[in-house]
């Protein structure tokens, strides 16, 4: 049998039809995640869905408990911020959502976009050796020839009594296969592993302990060093931004600071440190022609 280039197999051929994107294997997942006490307390992979993030936010309406893992192989209709869309090859990515009740006060909750961040981007350096920064507030970054390129983003909606964390990761992508110029994938980072049963493992696996350590703090990001790790690995500070507001408005400034609430802090040119929230903004850019254009 000869293997299908990535990205061309045919969806009907069955589980064998593209050798070098394996299937995820649940069984081996659920056994290294799901156990008594931990986190995570359901595990489900499907094999194409339109959005984990509305899925999950259905069965939590329905009663699933905190803890619960949905992954699906295929994404048709996922969502960034300001629902932009997300898509990618079959099996090429990592695009899951899991389910989270917080027991801190609720205007802490913003930070949990910024904590899967966090998460997301430790596990992918030590698992696969791959530098990945942050963008303000919810994309992760990875350098592909030298550039910076968005290999995944975090989207979080309220569902039922908590909330849906989603996210999505280029892995296998190749760069005839990116949607736009300014993508890029663990592949073309030069990863030292895309296997993504370990990556993902790693991934749930760090998200478990930042949030057990913010929880245990009470939501507190500088107690739980979430502020502390998340300005550390954020590429957007020292930086001078232009955030494009509804109205077409706009604040231009040099991003210095996350504020407690994990607001983007900007020194404008007038002395003035003006905090910006994820929700007020329509884009983040760069301001000047000579700093580096952020992925989309």
């Amino acid at each position: 049998m000869t293997p299908q280039p990535p990205g061309n197999r045919d969806k009907d051929a069955g589980r064998w039809s593209d050798l070098g994107r394996p299937p995820l294997n649940a069984t081996a997942l659920r056994r290294a995640l799901v156990r008594p006490g931990a986190l995570w307390t359901a595990l489900d992979v499907v094999p194409a869905t339109g959005s984990t993030n509305t899925d999950l936010a259905e069965r939590a309406a329905g009663g699933a408990a905190e803890g619960a893992i949905l992954v699906a192989e295929e994404q048709s209709a996922g969502r960034g911020r300001l629902d932009r869309t997300w898509s990618a090859p079959p099996r090429s990515g990592l695009f899951f959502s899991v389910y989270l009740t917080p027991r801190v006060p609720v205007e802490r909750w913003g930070w949990l976009p910024l904590l899967a961040g966090v998460a997301t981007a430790t596990a992918l350096s030590r698992t696969a050796g791959v530098d990945t920064a942050l963008k303000w507030p919810n994309d992760l970054l990875v350098a592909v020839d030298g550039a910076e390129r968005k290999a995944g983003g975090i989207l979080a909606e309220r569902a039922a009594d908590g909330v849906v964390v989603g996210i999505g990761l280029n892995v296998t992508l190749t760069a005839d296969e990116l949607p736009v110029p300014g993508a890029g994938s663990l592949a073309l980072a030069g990863a030292r592993t895309t296997d993504r049963d370990p990556l993902l493992r790693a991934v749930l696996r760090s998200l478990d302990h930042w949030y057990g350590e913010w929880q245990t703090t009470n939501g507190d990001p500088a107690a739980s060093r979430l502020q502390e790790a998340y300005a550390a690995g954020c590429a957007t500070l020292g930086r001078t931004v232009r955030a494009e507001l509804p109205g077409g408005t706009e604040i231009v400034g040099e991003a210095v600071a996350i504020d407690g609430d994990g607001r983007l802090v900007l020194a404008t040119a007038d002395g003035v440190q003006q905090p910006v929230g994820a929700g007020d903004i329509i884009h983040l850019r760069p301001a000047g022609g000579d700093a580096p254009e952020y992925p989309k």
